[in-house]
C-alpha cells in the first residue's frame, strides 16, 4: 500500500516521477472481475486461457492501467489531484505472478488551470506492457488553504 503524499501544483516539476511495484495476483485478477463485471474466461479460467496465444490466464488491461491511477491518486500528484483523461497504449499481457512496475513522470506543466501532463508507463521485467499519458488538475496550496480544490 502507498503512503500517502501531497503535492501541489507549485511542487511539481517536469522530469520529476514516481513509481510502485505490485505483485498480480489471483485474487486481484479475480475481485476486477467482480467489481468491473468482466468476466472474460481469459482473466478466470486456466483452461479456456490455456487454448489462447496466451497460454495462461491473463490480467485486465483495465486492472493494469488502474495502477496508474494508484500513483495518482496517492502520490503524485496525490490527494485532490483531479484526473481529466487518460491515453493508454496495451504492448504486452500481464500474467498472474507478474510483477508490475508503474511509473509516472512529469511530462509538462500547465500553468493555465494548473494542469500536468503525465507520462505513464507499466512494465514486468524488461518489457513495456502498458503506456500512455494523464492530464490531471492539481490543486495549488492557495487553493487548498481556500477550500477549493477545483480552483
Amino acid at each position: 500500500m502507498l503512503t500517502l503524499q501531497t503535492l501541489y501544483f507549485e511542487d511539481l516539476a517536469v522530469g520529476q516521477s514516481e513509481s510502485l511495484v505490485k505483485t498480480v495476483s489471483s485474487s486481484d485478477v479475480i475481485g476486477f472481475a467482480e467489481v468491473s463485471g468482466d468476466r472474460n474466461p481469459i482473466h478466470l479460467s486456466e483452461h479456456f486461457a490455456a487454448r489462447t496465444p496466451f497460454r495462461t490466464r491473463i490480467a485486465h488491461g483495465l486492472y493494469t492501467a488502474s495502477l496508474i491511477s494508484a500513483v495518482l491518486g496517492t502520490r503524485l500528484p496525490g490527494p485532490g489531484a483531479i484526473y481529466l483523461s487518460q491515453t493508454l497504449n496495451f504492448r504486452a499481457p500481464v500474467r498472474i505472478g507478474d510483477d508490475v512496475t508503474v511509473t509516472v513522470t512529469v511530462a509538462e506543466l500547465l500553468e493555465k488551470g494548473h494542469r500536468a501532463r503525465l507520462a505513464c508507463s507499466c512494465a514486468v521485467d524488461d518489457t513495456v506492457v502498458l503506456e500512455g499519458e494523464a492530464m490531471v488538475k492539481v490543486p495549488s496550496r492557495a487553493e487548498m488553504e481556500a477550500g477549493d480544490p477545483r480552483g
